[in-house]
């Protein structure tokens, strides 16, 4: 299961866990990802979608924003099910 948001495209970043002592080894800092339907405006067709936390605050407030990247996943989506 890849930890990428579908609407803004966060991916996993690399960075460095601290100790107290300042000593540092490797570690992952993964984006904050939930799982949502979102309905699709041109075609009305409800669309599941991976996105972050940040992206579902964004989308309730301006849902145009988001329009293209929804409607590019609807259609993947119904060429899934056609097949």
């Amino acid at each position: 299961m890849s930890k990428v948001c579908q609407l803004t495209g966060a991916r996993p970043k690399s960075g460095h866990k601290v100790s107290h002592s300042n000593r540092k080894s490797n570690r992952r800092f993964l984006p904050n990802l939930i799982q949502k339907k979102v309905l699709d405006p041109k075609s009305g067709t409800w669309v599941n979608v991976k996105m972050t936390a940040r992206a579902g605050r964004t989308l309730a407030k301006n849902p145009k924003k988001f329009n293209v990247q929804i409607a590019l996943l609807a259609k993947k989506a119904l060429k899934r099910l056609k097949k």
